[in-house]
């Protein structure tokens, strides 16, 4: 996109009146920023959703010094800029209708061909929800997702650190523009989050971190990944949103159980108890779920010389070896297995390369 492209762009955003909805129909029907400053306005008034004020809004010139200044910092501070449109834009946020027109990063994001998961939770997270996080990220990391989460106290940040800890890419979706970092605590994080992958925001470098935009904020964190997975919440609270946004999207929901006496267990029980969510014991269940294929695996797992087989895995590859390709659910009625245990199983054995997934849950010995 061009320095004027994105200058109109940027005017355009900052009509009052003017948001993520509104600037796509316009854009779609007039093809670009300047068009519509530039058009008369019984054309811009057949719109549908375009009234009165927005129309007197659209002469509004400040627009255009407040499109100046953003764009002289964007370029200043090289700001990378994804416009909707644009094939650097995050896939899956593409297809939410309230998806932000621009979003400004800094760092080294690629999000091509990636495993995107959300993690979030209370920013009060208990040494339980630390001991899960860090063993679900632990299992995962072979797999090499991005984890994106919120960079605030508690799961938030905790994921984001165990991210970095196991070199995966890692995304800090923020309330606020590029210019400063909420809360300040967190500032000895941000070379290093950088360094694994990065920030994105919707916010200008004008925008300070107010309530309301935590919220919009979540819309990002659920529309850009595969799924969001709820560690600890209480009954109320911020990631609850962040996963009613995912249902809404139609993504996948995971939620970590815990004792109905823990406040901070309360609200990933209901979610589970109304079904909004899928229960999450274990990486495993999140693979079984997504269907992730092991062997896709950017790290490709060699099988090694001397395995070590437990009892239950050695018994499920002796199974394969006798019988070839065999289901999921076949393997655990034949091996005498549950399903919640076996797919545990059958994730540690994939990772140890002695068995690989085949389409439609199939699993064979290598």
């Amino acid at each position: 996109m061009s320095d004027q492209d994105l200058f109109y762009l940027l005017a355009l955003l900052k009509v009052d009146g003017v948001g993520d909805i509104i600037a796509k129909k316009l854009l779609g029907h007039f093809g670009n920023a300047e068009a519509i400053f530039k058009s008369k306005t019984n054309q811009i008034a057949a719109i549908d959703g375009v009234g009165a004020a927005l129309l007197k809004n659209l002469k509004d010139k400040s627009v255009f010094e407040k499109a100046q200044n953003e764009l002289d910092y964007i370029k200043a501070n090289n700001i990378n800029i994804s416009f909707f449109q644009d094939e650097n834009y995050p896939d899956r946020l593409k297809h939410c209708i309230d998806s932000p027109v621009v979003i400004f990063s800094s760092g080294n994001i690629n999000l091509k061909n990636k495993k995107i998961i959300s993690i979030v939770g209370t920013r009060q997270i208990t040494s339980y929800g630390t001991e899960f996080c860090k063993k679900l990220i632990e299992d995962l990391a072979p797999l090499d997702p991005v984890i994106v989460s919120g960079f605030a106290y508690g799961v938030d940040i905790v994921a984001h650190q165990l991210a970095m800890d196991y070199n995966l890419q890692t995304i800090g979706v923020l309330a606020h523009g590029l210019n400063q970092i909420y809360p300040r605590t967190h500032k000895k994080y941000i070379a290093k989050m950088e360094e694994n992958c990065g920030f994105i925001t919707e916010f200008w470098s004008s925008s300070n971190p107010d309530k309301e935009k935590f919220v919009r904020r979540n819309r990002i964190v659920a529309g850009m990944t595969e799924a969001t997975i709820v560690i600890e919440s209480a009954d109320k609270g911020g990631s609850l949103i962040t996963a009613n946004l995912a249902n809404d999207y139609n993504r996948d929901v995971f939620a970590v159980p815990g004792r109905v006496t823990d406040k901070y267990s309360q609200g990933c029980n209901n979610l589970i108890k109304t079904q909004k969510a899928n229960v999450l014991t274990s990486a495993a269940d999140l693979v079984y779920i997504l269907n992730w294929d092991v062997m896709e695996n950017p790290k490709p797992i060699q099988k090694q010389l001397f395995v070590e087989l437990g009892p239950d895995e050695q018994k499920i590859y002796d199974f394969l070896i006798k019988n070839g390709k065999e289901l999921l659910d076949v393997i655990a009625v034949q091996c005498d297995f549950p399903i919640y245990k076996i797919s545990g199983v059958l994730l540690n054995m994939e990772l140890k390369g002695v068995i690989r997934p085949l389409p439609g849950k199939l699993f064979e010995a290598i």
